[in-house]
């Protein structure tokens, strides 16, 4: 019998994140990493298992995900995002409030603002010069 999976796709910037949860203890795998090896900064993990936390179902699912894409802070918030949704397979009833008022199932809009032409970058131009 194959065991129960939950799949969730998570997006910011222009990374994305495709989660898988699976019953277990509470392992994180990171495109074949461990969570701790993948990330260097702590404050990146923690953001990646908020979550979790927040539902209370740390030790409940093993986290399987693919991330592309991106640096590493937009990878995080799009593992943040996967979880979240799903979580949300799960069970709605239960986990979608409290992840709904912490912002987590929110897709975040901002991305890089293009560069436009006779700038720098998006907004950064020549120095002024009234001479």
């Amino acid at each position: 019998m194959a065991k129960m999976q939950y799949a969730g796709t998570g997006r910011r910037k222009t990374s994305v994140a495709r989660v898988r949860l699976i019953p277990g203890k509470g392992a994180v795998t990171v495109n074949k990493k461990p969570l701790d090896d993948y990330f260097g900064m702590e404050i990146l993990k923690k953001e990646v298992r908020r979550p979790l936390e927040l539902v209370g179902a740390e030790g409940k699912f093993d986290v399987l995900a693919t991330v592309k894409g991106g640096g590493f802070t937009g990878q995080a918030g799009a593992l943040r995002h996967g979880i979240s949704r799903a979580l949300c397979v799960v069970d709605k009833e239960t986990y979608r409030p409290p992840l709904k008022s912490a912002g987590f199932l929110t897709r975040d809009p901002r991305m890089k603002e293009r560069k436009k032409y006779g700038l720098k970058k998006a907004r950064k131009a020549s120095q002024f010069s009234k001479r």
